[in-house]
């Protein structure tokens, strides 16, 4: 019996150092890509050392076990600024306090998955929730017909095909692409921007997909975006998929690029599709990223619930803070309703 508990306690001791391996490799993220990967699972990694750290603390390895313990608690501190632990379970994310002075705008942001099979639940979504703009990703090509329903309510957009016919993405808007501006894709169609008109401020708005971290080529794509990236106006709101957590050097790296501010996570919004989404929004990867700067001001984000993708919705409120700009009266600058078909919408259509 004695010999059992000894060789369990080895194992436990001994996995606990592996995880605390990993653990540790993902704070170099910005020496190499490939430490950056264990970024992304700092919080998993954290967890699992603290559980075989536990036990141990009644065996021979108790000081090895604290300080793993220790450990452990201050490497999940160092994601609580973006992802604290209230927000395991499905919450609103609060940031600042909404002004009755300001109008309130809504960005939905969605991963639709390119083959996902019930593409009008997503639909459904996008009326009941009534965003201003939508940034999507994984725009295959059968949701360049499905969004085309929708097409009197958000005639404002631009889809940016990708070289592999699945990872493109667009941006949708039912407010008017501000006069004198033309929407744009990025070369390999990771990112479109535009600027919008939101009741005469104009903001530029962008969506984003990037690849896989390391040994994929994000940390390349991610130099590619560059320029679009330092492109972006002085007040700007960009959301998508970046397939990295908020506190990787990857998702760092882009706000750096951009001169932008990432949001507080909402909580985890991806996991492996035939995994269930309860999982998911417990034990899931915080990887839809919303960044801003400028003028915007976030209020609040929230997931929602599942559409048939791997990913969960993210719907961001924001006001806009007058810079030089003087806005016009919001009842001039129409929002285009469903009410509007048939009118000719004077921005580009992808």
């Amino acid at each position: 019996m004695r010999r059992s508990r000894d060789m369990a306690a080895s194992l436990a001791f001994i996995a606990m150092v592996l995880f605390s391996v990993a653990l540790v490799a993902g704070f170099f993220g910005t020496v190499h890509p490939a430490f950056d990967s264990f970024s992304h699972f700092r919080v998993h990694l954290a967890v699992l050392m603290a559980l075989c750290a536990l036990p141990l603390l009644a065996t021979p390895f108790r000081l090895q076990a604290a300080t793993a313990l220790l450990f452990a608690v201050a490497a999940f501190a160092t994601t609580s600024s973006a992802l604290p632990f209230s927000r395991l379970w499905p919450v609103q994310a609060a940031y600042e306090a909404k002004n009755e002075d300001r109008a309130v705008y809504k960005l939905l942001q969605m991963n639709l998955r390119y083959d996902n099979p019930t593409p009008k639940r997503v639909l459904s979504l996008i009326g009941r929730t009534n965003p201003d703009v939508i940034t999507l990703d994984e725009v295959s090509a059968m949701w360049t017909t499905e969004l085309g329903y929708i097409s009197s309510a958000y005639p404002y957009r631009i889809l940016c095909p990708y070289p592999n016919g699945i990872f493109g993405v667009a941006l949708l808007s039912r407010r008017p692409f501000a006069t004198g501006t033309e929407p744009h894709c990025e070369r390999r169609g990771a990112m479109a921007t535009a600027t919008v008109d939101f009741g005469g401020i104009d903001v530029d708005v962008a969506a984003i997909h990037l690849s896989w971290p390391w040994p994929r080529e994000q940390h390349w794509q991610i130099g590619e975006l560059a320029e679009s990236l330092s492109s972006l106006g002085e007040t700007a709101i960009m959301a998508g998929d970046c397939n990295a957590v908020p506190w990787s050097a990857a998702v760092r790296r882009v706000a750096a690029l951009g001169g932008l501010t990432v949001m507080p996570s909402a909580g985890p919004t991806w996991i492996y599709i035939k995994l269930p989404d309860l999982l998911r929004r417990f034990a899931g990867l915080p990887i839809d990223q919303v960044f801003s700067k400028g003028g915007v001001t976030i209020h609040s984000a929230t997931r929602l619930e599942e559409t048939g993708s791997d990913h969960l919705p993210v719907l961001v409120e924001f006001s806009l803070r007058l810079n030089e700009q003087k806005p016009a009266d919001e009842h001039e600058t129409a929002t285009v309703s469903l009410t509007s078909a048939g009118k000719t919408p004077n921005g580009y259509r992808g």
